[in-house]
């Protein structure tokens, strides 16, 4: 059964019950608070492994609250999922570039949110085997001989490529959006617009054979790297 802490921040206590009681339903253990102004002090007190967030809240909003955790550097990698009447790509847009992991329009399907929560908590994220190396899975980057494998078979990228693949590495489980990538010039490089970056994604799958779908298209946002649930 599955474990964690889930922090749900939701003013309509009908639904913040509604969730807290399907999530405990399946291991979870549950955090209610029905303001943002509540957040910060909940995850000085206790350990967050998740915050499902409403957006529209009394006080501070959700993007603010969003914003407040990450720049928290103890609470900077807590996944946040925005579950939210407001369902403009403009609001996803910001959204994802606050750092949410995940954007949910109500209504929504309990049922939904908890393999979504069950998703999120089950991907592991980079792991940093040894100085030089990023790990995702079964996907090995070695950054001191700029090699790359996947399920022990090695691919080549191009410089381009590589520099793309490290950026979403060291944001597994994150949606990126265009504007992210191309405020990320110092890793990337300057040479990029978004054009150039859908055709280096695109060329990168299929180096990554049956494992393309661990680069995830966000319609109309951006990309996401994961760990490949099919592995």
């Amino acid at each position: 059964m599955a474990t964690g802490h889930i922090l749900v921040v939701e003013d309509d206590k009908n639904i913040a019950d509604l969730l807290a009681y399907n999530l405990e339903k399946n291991g979870f253990t549950s955090i209610i608070a029905s303001t943002g102004e509540a957040v910060l002090p909940v995850l000085r007190k206790q350990h967050v492994d998740l915050i499902l967030l409403d957006i529209i809240l009394p006080g501070i909003d959700g993007f603010e609250v969003c914003k407040s955790v990450k720049q928290e550097a103890n609470y900077s990698r807590i996944p946040v999922i925005f579950l939210t009447a407001k369902n403009s790509e403009a609001d996803r847009v910001v959204g994802f570039e606050l750092g949410a992991v995940d954007y949910v329009v109500k209504p929504f399907s309990v049922r939904e949110i908890i393999l979504r929560v069950k998703t999120m908590l089950k991907r592991g994220g980079v792991q940093e085997e040894k100085a030089g190396a990023l790990i995702v899975g079964k996907l090995v980057v070695d950054l001191m001989r700029h090699q790359v494998s996947i399920d022990n078979r090695r691919i080549s990228p191009t410089q381009m490529e590589l520099k793309l693949l490290v950026f979403l590495m060291k944001r597994c489980g994150y949606v990126l959006t265009r504007d992210q990538f191309l405020d990320g010039a110092g890793e990337i490089g300057s040479n990029v617009n978004p054009r150039t970056i859908d055709t280096h994604i695109k060329r990168l799958r299929k180096k990554l054979g049956v494992h393309q779908s661990m680069i995830e298209t966000v319609r109309g946002i951006g990309y996401r790297l994961c760990e490949d649930e099919e592995q």
